[in-house]
Formats: structure tokens, sequence, C-alpha cells
């Protein structure tokens, strides 16, 4: 995997697109200014989280006496059902809103961004190639970059596309997900039935 596919990977994850009706429904109340700070703010602590996970991910999996063929196919396994989730997604509920008029960390920061896929996904590269860790940084910071950009714009972008085709591009970046969720898998059984 090369620092491309890598940055693809977690944009993919991360939903940028997914994501906006969800981060302009939880900042309606905020002013359009403010509402600007606040993406910046959260997108800098998801960062944060997910770089914490990429340089001492492997020292956790150490401590939990987690193997790398389990990683991938747990990891592969995560993908799937992430991408499952953008193909069919599942209707918001009234439970699901925020009384908050600003959220702090939770959940524009964790989980929407930094949630438990981008998490496992940051761990298995550092792990299968630690030598890399670099070039897994330059990966994160550029899909993080995209990410950041496409939730600044995200109300000219809701206004511009509507409901239907964001809700149409997310369904597509699931299925490109499901594919290298598949792959993922493969190379965590492979790596496993080598080891026997």
């Amino acid at each position: 995997m090369n620092i491309y596919t890598a940055a693809i990977t977690l944009l993919l994850v991360m939903d940028p697109f997914g994501n906006i009706p969800l981060f302009l429904s939880l900042l309606k109340d905020v002013s359009s200014k403010r509402r600007r700070t606040i993406i910046i703010r959260e997108m800098c602590i998801a960062l944060a989280v997910l770089s914490v996970f990429l340089f001492f991910g492997k020292y956790i999996l150490s401590g939990l006496d987690i193997s790398e063929p389990a990683l991938g196919i747990s990891g592969g396994i995560i993908l799937f059902l992430i991408a499952l989730k953008m193909i069919f997604p599942k209707r918001n509920t009234s439970d699901d809103r925020q009384d908050e008029t600003e959220p702090i960390i939770v959940p524009l920061a964790v989980p929407l961004i930094a949630g438990p896929s981008s998490m496992s996904i940051v761990i298995l590269f550092s792990t299968q190639h630690p030598k890399k860790l670099l070039s897994w940084s330059i990966a994160l910071i550029a899909a993080w970059a995209v990410c950041l950009c496409i939730l600044l714009l995200s109300d000219l972008m809701s206004r511009l596309l509507g409901t239907r085709i964001l809700k149409a591009i997310e369904r597509l970046m699931g299925m490109i997900l499901t594919t290298m969720a598949v792959q993922m898998l493969l190379r965590g059984v492979q790596k496993f039935i080598g080891g026997l």
C-alpha cells in the first residue's frame, strides 16, 4: 500500500460527504462564521486523536496481545460494515440529535471523523509497515486536509448539490470502500494461514 492508496482509504472512512448533513444538522443554530471555527477545531482534535493511534497504536496492540492478522481481519470487517452503512444509510431519529448548540469533541471529532474504523485503519498501517510512518503521516494529513476543505464548504455544497446528490456520492464511496475492505480481509486471512 502506498501513500495515495492510504490517503484514499482514510478519506473514504472519514466520509466527509456523508458527514455534511450531520455537521449541518448539529451546527444549525450556530452562525456561519462560528461554524467554520468549530469545524476547524473539531477537525484538529480528530487529527490529534488519529495521530496518537498512528504512532502509539502498535504499543496498545502489543499490550493487549493482538496479532497483525487479527487486526487485518477485524479492520476489514469494520470497514465492510462501515461501507454497508454508507450504501444503505439508516435514517436519523430525533434521539440522535444533540441538545447542545455547540458540540465539543463528541460527536463531530469523535466518532464522526476519528471513529473506530479510522482508528483501526491507522493502527493497521503502522503495524503492517512500521518503517513507513512518515508516509502514513503524510497520507493522514492529506486525507484530513481534503476532509476539512469539504466540510468547510458544506453549506455551499449542500446548496449546490442537494441532499440526493450528496447521498449518491456517499453510496458510491461506500461501494469503493467495500472492495477495499474485502481486500484487507483477504490479506489478513492470507497472513493468518501463512503463519500456521
